[in-house]
């Protein structure tokens, strides 16, 4: 598929934008200095950040797995930040070959990195699109070419949807996708919470980037389920989703909830 390009002076680098700082924290050096300070504030008023975040990549990973392995063989990632590896297409592919795969960010350098990444990749999209306008996202012609959604699809927003704020109406958005897919689809969610500390301090950080961090309560994620049948354990922190080995930290150690969910 053909992917645009995007030059780097297209690339906001006045501001520290999640996508960077996600990147900084799990260790990447996709990331420019003023990502590097957020990220080091953020551990400073979270220090269990670093942890969180491996925690949410690992519980994509499970969630991941898991859709591709009913049979699922199309996925749209929305939010995908930037490349780590493993990538979304290396877990899906590792448990059935020939999965396509359109990734979405708002950031063209997440677009820029991947083209690199991904160069060669047959049935990989990677689009430049604003969650905000979840219609446009899936009208988009390169989303298109690679996600049919007359088939079941895996929808992953994961750690995206805290970045956008009520005024945005999260729900409607989730909803305008769920509408989107077929019966069959997954839905594969995680969201920054803040009810097991006091965030205040961490979501300041946020105040000076390029999107603002609304943590929600599990009662507010739960919510974005509608429509959808969420699989065991439902709506869980996301060292606890189906780990593959006792989680390393206690209940209530990881801000972050995620839940996989089906639409009948």
């Amino acid at each position: 598929m053909t992917r645009k390009s995007f030059h780097r002076d297209e690339i906001d680098t006045s501001k520290p934008h999640p996508a960077r700082i996600y990147d900084y924290l799990l260790g990447g050096k996709n990331n420019y200095e003023l990502d590097r300070a957020a990220g080091d504030r953020l551990a400073g008023a979270a220090p269990e950040v670093r942890a969180g975040v491996r925690a949410n990549r690992a519980f994509l990973g499970r969630a991941v797995r898991h859709v591709v392995g009913t049979g699922v063989r199309q996925i749209l990632d929305i939010g995908t930040g930037l490349p780590t590896s493993p990538t979304v297409q290396e877990i899906a592919r590792e448990v059935a070959t020939g999965v396509r795969i359109a990734y979405v960010d708002n950031d063209p350098i997440v677009n820029t990195y991947a083209d690199a990444l991904l160069a060669g990749s047959d049935g990989t999209g990677v689009v430049v699109g604003d969650l905000r306008d979840p219609a446009a996202l899936v009208e988009h012609p390169d989303v298109r070419r690679v996600v049919d959604f007359d088939e079941p699809v895996a929808l992953l927003l994961v750690a995206v949807l805290h970045f956008l704020t009520e005024a945005d109406d999260p729900r409607r958005v989730v909803a305008t996708l769920r509408d989107a897919l077929a019966p069959g689809s997954f839905l594969v969610l995680s969201h920054a919470t803040g009810d097991f500390a006091d965030r205040r301090e961490a979501q300041a950080v946020y105040d000076n980037a390029s999107a603002s961090l609304n943590l929600r309560t599990k009662a507010e994620v739960e919510r974005f389920f509608d429509g959808f049948e969420l699989l065991e354990p439902g709506l869980s922190e996301v060292p606890f989703w189906r780990p593959d080995a006792p989680p390393p930290t206690a209940p209530g150690e990881i801000g972050f909830y995620g839940g996989v969910a089906r639409r009948p």
